[in-house]
């Protein structure tokens, strides 16, 4: 099975990020930027000058996690991760209570989901992997389902 163009120059830029700052890893080049100066405390909502001056393209998807993480540093990047993970153990949870097949399935595979979205957005976001355009998600309740069977 062949890669495509982009596809193998997104696993080359990811090896080398300096290979094409300014066309390939431009995005993660401005990603790492926007997470690194955010510091431990952020420069503050809307004062972050990546995602503020549009240097980090598709901020407010792919990259909202950078857009966090400048403007709120480590400890809303913290808080936002604690909020994911209380999210996904909660889910499971909710999965390992229900009594009906189906809601159980559900939701472990929702908070999967959810799991795998949220480490491929952030490991693409601090450059651990590369960019694959997937956005940091939601995940709704279906926790009204347990009782239904």
């Amino acid at each position: 099975m062949a890669l495509k163009e982009y596809q193998r120059r997104r696993i080359l830029v990811f090896l080398n990020p300096d290979l094409d700052p300014l066309g390939a890893g431009y995005h993660i080049a401005q990603s790492k930027i926007a997470v690194g100066s955010g510091g431990a405390f952020g420069k503050g909502w809307l004062a972050a000058s990546q995602s503020q001056l549009n240097f980090l393209p598709l901020n407010h998807t792919d990259f909202i996690f950078a857009v966090l993480s400048e403007q709120w540093g480590f400890l809303g990047s913290l808080a936002v991760l604690l909020a994911y993970f209380y999210l996904i153990t909660k889910g499971f949870q909710i999965a390992r209570d229900c009594t009906d097949l189906f809601a159980a399935l559900l939701a472990a595979g929702v908070s999967a989901m959810l799991a795998i979205q949220v480490l491929i957005n952030i490991a693409m976001v601090v450059g651990m992997m590369p960019v694959v355009g997937i956005p940091l998600p939601l995940l709704l309740n279906i926790h009204m389902r347990r009782f239904m069977y």
